[in-house]
């Protein structure tokens, strides 16, 4: 096929294909009488496969770097590139929704004041900012991808951090009561285990983890669930999806303005009386958190220790003080110093 027949088949332009030849994307072979290129079959696949990704927002480098691997039938690739954008659009349709929420709130105050209160929009482009920061300055500080695959044998141990791993999930599950015909999520969802406790009792479960390994393991264990990459703070789901939120072990990944942000998250792919249970590393006040410092044994639990002296672990007392400020009534349950349940039911 000559480009202007591919053009037409593919609804492209013909500057479209000469700028993917350009960049090293397809290579179509030319006649050698003339130098017109000359496109099989295999070359408009190729470039079916580049719009359709460029549609979804892949950039071109990682649009070269699993070309090859699509077209050696390797699924995982081409998952693992689609999975990685979506969580990045989440966060970026996010960050829109803040910015027109704050221009809203700009245009009415200048709609009510004579004067130009720019103390007031200046606070405004503040928060906006600071919200921006905190979701994209998170990062990975404990390589999970790396403990994926030992994950199921850790939580298993009779002691350690997981010495309570089972009185725990167990906690959770009671404590949200869930009911016949209820969509629950499951945020950092590890390998699976607290999901794996609601999907025994028939509730359907979707799950959330940043950890592509994470997920791999999940997935064997749970085929028939979904389940998506992201985090806390860009929960990969629209708004008012769920009748309850859960998670275990992995708040205190958070400091603490992010761990607000994740609550207003959580919060938001809620269904207005959606109930939360966040379980695993909280301490009840600064005075504990630094007990727990000074006295942690040695060979304990490093991530642990990290987020204590990092002051990542979150206080319980902040928790509650914030759901309470937001309409829910919470309960409480300490296994150990470090070690906490909180569950928030909306009042109204």
């Amino acid at each position: 096929m000559t480009i202007n027949e591919v053009a037409k088949r593919l609804n492209i332009s013909r500057r479209s294909i000469r700028f993917y030849e350009e960049k090293g994307l397809i290579a179509p072979g030319k006649e050698q009488h003339n130098g017109y290129r000359i496109f099989t079959e295999q070359d408009v696949w190729r470039l079916q496969t580049i719009t359709a990704l460029r549609e979804v927002g892949l950039g071109l480098d990682d649009i070269k770097k699993v070309l090859d691997p699509i077209e050696a039938g390797n699924k995982d690739a081409l998952l693992n590139y689609l999975e990685l954008q979506r969580s990045v659009m989440f966060s970026a349709w996010l960050e829109y929704k803040q910015q027109i929420s704050a221009a809203e709130q700009m245009i009415g105050i200048l709609r009510q004041q004579e004067n130009l209160p720019l103390q007031e929009i200046y606070k405004l482009a503040e928060g906006s900012r600071r919200l921006r920061e905190l979701r994209s300055n998170w990062s990975d500080q404990w390589n999970f991808d790396s403990k994926a695959a030992g994950h199921d044998h850790n939580v298993r141990e009779a002691s350690g951090p997981f010495e309570h791993y089972d009185m725990v999930l167990e906690t959770v599950y009671r404590w949200i009561n869930p009911k016949a015909g209820e969509f629950g999520l499951d945020i950092g969802t590890g390998t699976g285990n607290l999901a794996g406790r609601f999907v025994r009792e028939g509730i359907g479960m979707a799950a959330v983890d940043q950890s592509r390994e994470m997920l791999r393991q999940f997935r064997v264990k749970y085929p028939e669930l979904e389940s998506k990459l992201g985090n806390f703070l860009a929960i990969p789901y629209m708004d008012r999806q769920f009748d309850f939120a859960v998670s275990s072990y992995a708040f205190h990944h958070l400091n603490e303005g992010q761990q607000l942000l994740a609550l207003e998250e959580i919060r938001r792919v809620l269904k207005p009386k959606g109930r939360i249970c966040l379980a695993g590393y909280m301490v009840e006040d600064d005075e504990a958190r630094e007990r727990a410092v000074q006295h942690a044994p040695g060979g304990g639990d490093e991530g642990l220790l990290r987020a204590l002296r990092g002051g990542y672990v979150p206080q319980v007392s902040r928790l509650s003080a914030w759901f309470e400020e937001h309409g829910y009534m919470t309960k409480q349950k300490q296994l150990s110093d470090v070690l906490h349940i909180i569950c928030a039911v909306p009042i109204r």
